[in-house]
């Protein structure tokens, strides 16, 4: 049974070694335009970013058999989405380590972000993916009873990376 338990800095090399396991097997399906090719766990930017998720106090932890096989952070919006007309809680990070594939675990960390912004009194949740390739991911997410609000484009080097806010209603 998956457990969920709040996490902190001693798992942010956890995370990242997920980030990376996910994206070897992106890259493996040949889907390179979600996060590139690189290791997660060398880019500093992301370091930073998941070493903050800890500091926060919203990043969450699943573990099955005391093995580390998810993560979710929530908090504020991400700047580079429309801001909320009304209060919300943020996914701000959802992954999980593709050896738990199929096993419900970023659903039971969905049902925890549920759980969190009721517990904060807020109706509304949101969360943004990335929204090119075949469209995966925002199909995965409207399965986990999320709906399409606004897309938008984080530019990047000489392109754009294409992203989908969807909105839950609690």
């Amino acid at each position: 049974m998956t457990f969920i338990r709040p996490g902190g800095q001693a798992e942010v090399g956890a995370v990242l070694g997920m980030l990376d396991r996910a994206t070897e097997w992106l890259v493996a399906q040949g889907r390179t335009d979600q996060w590139g090719t690189e290791p997660h766990s060398t880019n500093p930017r992301r370091v930073e970013q998941i070493t903050a998720f800890a500091e926060s106090g919203g990043l969450w932890i699943a573990e099955l058999g005391g093995r580390v096989v998810g993560a979710l952070a929530v908090g504020d919006a991400m700047p580079y989405v429309p801001p909320a007309t009304e209060p919300e809680l943020y996914v701000r990070l959802l992954v999980t380590d593709p050896s738990v594939r199929g096993q419900q675990v970023g659903s039971r960390l969905l049902d925890h972000s549920r759980v969190l912004a009721k517990d904060l009194g807020v109706g509304l949740l949101r969360v943004d993916c990335f929204a090119g390739g075949d469209g995966a991911l925002i199909r995965y997410y409207e399965g986990q009873g999320f709906t399409r609000a606004e897309p938008f484009a984080v530019p990047v080097k000489d392109s754009e990376w294409p992203g989908q806010v969807l909105i839950q209603r609690l």
